[in-house]
């Protein structure tokens, strides 16, 4: 049996075999990211009958080169590199380089025999593609509105007593027609009234109080520069609105193509975002051991720290997992633990017994991880049996 390590980079990768023993089979080499270097790669492999590849999950760049692999025959783990940098460090190594990385995954793949990781299918990787460029777009909008805030703040800091929301359509409406407090001097209250801001108009109270506000604004004295930047801002969250309305209906429309992702939308709590989300991440739920072993993956379980003297009467959850995707899950389990009744009553009664709402939340989080498993396992719609559970 032959352990072939790759250390992933953008232009090169280095690739290293070893034996069973850890004995060094190919020295390091470096191939190229192009066909030529592919195949290059594909040779020092060797048959794929009797090897093991292991890669990190490196940013973007290991996607092309582990489809080629699958392509050829060969069984590919991919490994999280919190995973290989403390095997490294178990040897106490100095150095770092390619290929120095490529021999220690090789090795740590001789030692630790990880599990193959299975070629998502075309539309998990669509889905994926989706999710994460959906997650772009709204990282951008929101720095596009903290941007608006700074601005807003000095040219007419009273106008978020009237509109809270900067990002909203009604607010870039009016910001857009009306950047500053001096662009509201001499505008007419029935003219401001009938403005349209997203869906309704201003209307005659609002505008009201927008122009009394304006004519004693303290930022009445900045100019030109702010309503250029404010314009061009409330251009760009509008068309980042839309560019997200877009991607959910996208993201909507390819997850009623997915087996599993389509019957997740069925637990109450789960809508078409987050169910995308989950296969984004995890592929297919039903790929770990068991449901445990899920949420393990995901950071939901705790993580007990008592050394000494040191005895705390609670443990947090652990920092390893999938933090983005216990992020992403935390707000459907707040809306679920409300709407889906079998969620609430276990979340009720966790609570009666007197656990803390953040800790019966997290354990609400964890049993909302088992009835995904459950779906993905058995590919049928999740029916709860809300009797006994509280």
């Amino acid at each position: 049996m032959r352990f072939i390590g790759i250390d992933i980079g953008s232009e090169k990768h280095a690739i290293a075999v070893v034996d069973e023993n850890g004995a060094v089979v190919t020295k390091p080499v470096m191939c190229a990211e192009n066909a030529e270097g592919y195949r290059q790669l594909v040779d020092l492999a060797g048959p794929a009958e009797d090897a093991l590849v292991a890669m990190e999950a490196t940013g973007h760049y290991w996607q092309n080169l582990f489809a080629a692999l699958v392509a050829a025959g060969h069984r590919v783990a991919l490994l999280n590199p919190s995973r290989t940098h403390r095997f490294a460090a178990e040897d106490l190594r100095r150095g770092k380089t390619d290929a120095v990385d490529a021999l220690s995954i090789a090795r740590f793949a001789a030692q630790k025999r990880p599990a193959v990781t299975p070629l998502a299918d075309e539309t998990t990787l669509e889905i994926r593609e989706l999710v994460r460029f959906r997650d772009r777009l709204v990282q951008d909008f929101g720095d596009r509105t903290r941007q608006l805030h700074r601005l807003v703040d000095l040219g007419f800091p009273e106008f978020t007593k009237f509109v809270k929301d900067l990002g909203s359509e009604p607010a870039t409406s009016i910001l857009h027609e009306y950047p500053t407090a001096a662009a509201f001097l001499n505008v007419s209250k029935w003219r401001l009234a009938r403005l349209k801001a997203g869906r309704y108009k201003v209307g005659d109270e609002l505008a009201a109080d927008l122009l009394a506000a304006a004519k004693v604004s303290v930022g009445a004295h900045h100019g030109e520069a702010y309503r250029v930047q404010v314009r061009m801002i409330c251009e760009d969250l509008d068309t980042l609105r839309k560019r997200i309305r877009e991607f959910d209906e996208r993201i909507e429309k390819t997850l009623s193509k997915h087996e599993v992702g389509k019957l997740l939308t069925m637990i109450d709590g789960i809508g078409p975002n987050t169910a995308a989300r989950l296969i984004a991440e995890l592929q297919d739920p039903a790929r770990f051991r068991d449901a445990a072993a899920l949420a393990s993956y995901v950071g939901v379980v705790p993580a007990t720290r008592h050394s000494g003297k040191r005895a705390p009467l609670r443990a947090g959850i652990t920092g390893y997992g999938n933090a983005r995707l216990r992020k992403a899950l935390w707000m459907p389990t707040l809306s679920a633990v409300r709407r889906n009744p079998w969620l609430k009553a276990y979340y009720d009664g966790l609570v009666a017994r007197g656990k803390l709402p953040k800790v019966a939340l997290v354990a609400s989080m964890r049993k909302l991880l088992h009835a995904v498993y459950f779906v993905a396992k058995n590919r049928k719609a999740f029916v709860p049996r809300v009797e006994g559970i509280a």
